[in-house]
């Protein structure tokens, strides 16, 4: 399998040298040279197989030629084994006639990032190993709060690898944050930026964008501009859609939305086969997606802190992934359009490219009062506990879907994460797990730094966390 870049301009490469690379060295986003595509029966056959089973048939043909089969298998036997805390891994819990919560958040960090996490991690053990180097791997993300906790517990002492996760400063639950800053390992260091969730996504892309630096510090990325992040989320819209009936049996899903990398995994199941009727894009009153699939336009317009801080995104980057495939992956009008966006904060897809966004898509906005109305609601008539990104994604999936076939609620993260928003939601507080009972009490360390560049890349440049460090 060969992975092509959104701008046409950098090297084509296996998966290896996209899960090492992360972001493009044009500075577009990999995908793959074509999309597999698996027959109904082979759909059909993964009733009743465990989740590693499933995922092994829907991840071997993107990592053909860099991971032999039983490497595969025995990496998804120890993703998606004793880690995750339930027999099912993604169990669907029914919440109404046609209405399923498929819950996510079962994993070490309670967000859905586990399951793309926890197996990104394998991976760079894996290559790293196979490319053996003196240079440690250096991992640089940014996080509006879940993928953050993933990567680090994914990576966490990791011999080979050092990771700088950024955080918008006082811009995560305190749940988010504690689940970063209280990691000890000094390969972990986490930097609070002076600024939004948007600002820290663009010291990644711009650290990335430094091409004498990337090589200097051998930088590699954990968001989803990471193709490996979204191609093991493909998995759990299999494993859910077959549990319903899929093949045989069409299903719609509805996917909290912010840096679009979750939905574009449902985008890809659907390319490969699974029929699925329609994706819902839910996004809270950051409503950028919204907007664009209504009026054609993307424009940014700041960024406000809502209940469901891991959606105050305005620049979806995920979204030049499809971007790509509504231009016919014409990879010049993808540069045009990205161009557009850095110099005015904004560019227009054109009618026909508007129209099949249309027919792939719906898209709902639901503020905060909503969201909490449809969590109290939900509590009061069935007695379950959602999490506030769930509740937008619940409540969008009743605006949108009334077709016949199941709705499916992406659940992506335990309600304990948020326990302000679900208390004034329900009047309850929700207890965080036994394995994080003991969380608030656990000393925390970071640093802060301002929305700059070369502040950031001199501290990189100094490695893993130092005495000097102001914890």
């Amino acid at each position: 399998m060969q992975y092509i870049s959104t701008r046409g301009k950098a090297e084509a490469l296996d998966f290896a040298g996209v899960t090492l690379t992360g972001l493009a060295r044009d500075g577009g986003l990999y995908v793959p040279a074509e999309i597999p595509v698996l027959s109904a029966d082979e759909i059909r056959s993964m009733r009743g197989m465990s989740y590693a089973e499933i995922a092994f048939i829907v991840i071997k043909p993107f990592v053909v030629g860099s991971v032999k089969d039983a490497d595969l298998q025995a990496m998804l036997g120890d993703t998606y084994g004793d880690v995750f805390r339930h027999s099912a891994t993604a169990p669907l819990a029914q919440v109404g006639v046609n209405d399923w919560y498929l819950e996510l958040f079962h994993g070490p960090t309670l967000a859905f990032k586990d399951f793309a996490l926890q197996l990104l991690g394998q991976f760079f053990d894996h290559f790293t190993k196979e490319h053996a180097s003196d240079k440690k791997l250096t991992i640089l993300g940014a996080t509006s709060g879940d993928t953050g906790s993933a990567a680090i517990e994914a990576t966490r002492g990791r011999e080979n690898v050092q990771i700088f996760m950024l955080h918008p400063k006082g811009r995560v639950s305190d749940v988010q944050r504690k689940q970063m800053t209280t990691v000890r390992e000094d390969n972990v260091v986490n930097i609070a930026v002076d600024g939004t969730f948007d600002d820290c996504q663009a010291l990644v892309k711009a650290c990335f964008n430094d091409l004498a630096f990337r090589d200097q510090v051998n930088l590699t990325a954990v968001n989803s501009i990471n193709w490996a992040r979204v191609m093991a989320q493909i998995v759990y819209y299999f494993t859910s859609a077959v549990a319903l009936g899929a093949p045989d049996r069409r299903v719609s899903y509805s996917v909290p939305t912010g840096n679009f990398g979750d939905i574009f995994a449902g985008y890809i199941a659907r390319q490969m086969g699974l029929p699925i009727a329609k994706l819902v894009i839910a996004t809270n009153s950051n409503d950028i997606l919204a907007r664009t699939l209504k009026t054609g336009r993307y424009a940014m317009d700041g960024v406000s802190a809502t209940l469901s801080p891991s959606m105050d995104i305005q620049i979806s980057s995920n979204f030049e992934r499809l971007i790509f495939d509504l231009v016919g992956r014409d990879a010049d009008q993808v540069q045009t359009y990205m161009d557009a966006l850095n110099t005015s904060g904004a560019f227009s897809l054109s009618e026909n490219e508007s129209a099949h966004l249309r027919e792939l898509f719906a898209a709902d906005q639901v503020d905060d009062t909503a969201t909490l109305n449809i969590m109290h609601r939900l509590y009061k008539e069935t007695g379950y506990v959602s999490d506030p990104h769930s509740a937008v994604g619940f409540q969008a999936a009743q605006t949108c879907l009334h077709g016949a076939e199941p709705k499916i609620t992406l659940a992506t993260a335990h309600p304990a994460k948020f326990p302000e928003a679900v208390r004034q939601a329900i009047g309850v507080t929700p207890e965080l797990p036994a394995h994080m009972s003991d969380l608030f009490d656990r000393p925390e360390r970071m640093i802060t730094l301002p929305s700059d560049k070369s502040a950031l890349m001199t501290r990189i440049t100094k490695g893993g966390w130092l005495n000097g460090d102001n914890p």
